[in-house]
């Protein structure tokens, strides 16, 4: 049966050297600038969120209430 040497331990890194093996060398040519066309401008909504809020209200207020069920409290009430 053959005896496996334990292999020898790399040698400590500083933190400069610990940096660059983990994020590499920081040179100029791996930052690139890369310029991006106009954004095209907005559409117009065709309506707000409150105009949607105060619509739904409406659409509550005018709702037929069943007999056996009362209207909920208004919340200025």
């Amino acid at each position: 049966m053959p005896l496996w040497r334990k292999s020898d331990r790399l040698r400590p890194l500083d933190e400069a050297a610990a940096y660059a093996r983990c994020h590499g060398d920081r040179d100029a040519s791996v930052v690139r600038i890369v310029h991006l066309p106009p954004r095209r401008q907005r559409y117009d909504l065709l309506a707000t969120g409150e105009e949607i809020r105060r619509r739904f209200e409406e659409r509550i207020d005018a709702r037929e209430f069943d007999a056996g069920v009362s209207p909920a409290p208004s919340p200025t009430a």
